[in-house]
C-alpha cells in the first residue's frame, strides 16, 4: 500500500484518485474526533468536508514537517473555529447531545445497562459541552483521538509545556464535573 508521501506526490502531479485515497485513509478518524471536539455529527461531517477541500486546494504548501494528519487536523480544527465564531452558540446542552447523535447502545446489553450508559455517556458529553474550548480539544485529542504531547502541540500551535498544563487543568475540570458521578459510582 501506498505511503502519505507518496500519495501526496502523486495529487500534486494532478493525480486526484491519489488524494482520494488520504481522504479514505482518515476520513472517519478525523471525523470522530471532530465530534467529540464539536459536539454535533453534522457539523463534524461539515467540518471535515471543508478540510478536505482545503486540504486538496493547499496540499502544495505542505512541508513535511509532520505527519499529513496532523497538518490536516491543523486545517480541520481551524475550520471549526472559523465556523464556530460565525454561527450563534446552540442553545442546549441537550440539544448539542441530541445533534450529535454520539450515544454508543449495546445491542445484547439489558435496557437497565443500556440506559445507565447512556446516562453516564449523557453527562460525560454535557461535561465536555460545559468546559472551554481550549480545554476539551487538548483533552479530545489525547483521551479519546491518543495522540501524544507533541503532536497536540503541533495541531494547536501551542508549546508542549502549554499543552501538559491545559490537559492537567482539563482533566481536573471535567473531574470536579462529574464528581457526583464517581461517587455514586463507588457505592
Amino acid at each position: 500500500m501506498n505511503d502519505d508521501a507518496q500519495l501526496i506526490d502523486e495529487a500534486l502531479t494532478g493525480r486526484s484518485v491519489a488524494f482520494g485515497q488520504l481522504v479514505t485513509r482518515y476520513q472517519d478518524r478525523l471525523y470522530n474526533a471532530l465530534v467529540h471536539v464539536i459536539g454535533s455529527a453534522d457539523e463534524a461531517r461539515d467540518v471535515v468536508q471543508d478540510a478536505f477541500v482545503q486540504a486538496f486546494l493547499k496540499l502544495s504548501s505542505f512541508h513535511r514537517s509532520s505527519a499529513f494528519y496532523t497538518w490536516l487536523y491543523r486545517i480541520a480544527f481551524n475550520v471549526a473555529i472559523s465556523r464556530r465564531r460565525r454561527r450563534k452558540p446552540m442553545a442546549s446542552v441537550e440539544q448539542s447531545r441530541e445533534a450529535s447523535g454520539q450515544e454508543p447502545m449495546a445491542r445484547d446489553a439489558p435496557p437497565s445497562d443500556r440506559m445507565e450508559r447512556q446516562e453516564r455517556v449523557a453527562q460525560v458529553q454535557s461535561a465536555l459541552a460545559a468546559m472551554s474550548e481550549e480545554h476539551r480539544a487538548v483533552l479530545v485529542l489525547r483521551e479519546m483521538d491518543g495522540l501524544c504531547y507533541e503532536t497536540i502541540a503541533e495541531v494547536l500551535d501551542l508549546p508542549v509545556g502549554t499543552v501538559r498544563s491545559r490537559l492537567h487543568r482539563a482533566r481536573l475540570e471535567l473531574r470536579e464535573q462529574l464528581k457526583e458521578v464517581l461517587q455514586e459510582e463507588e457505592l
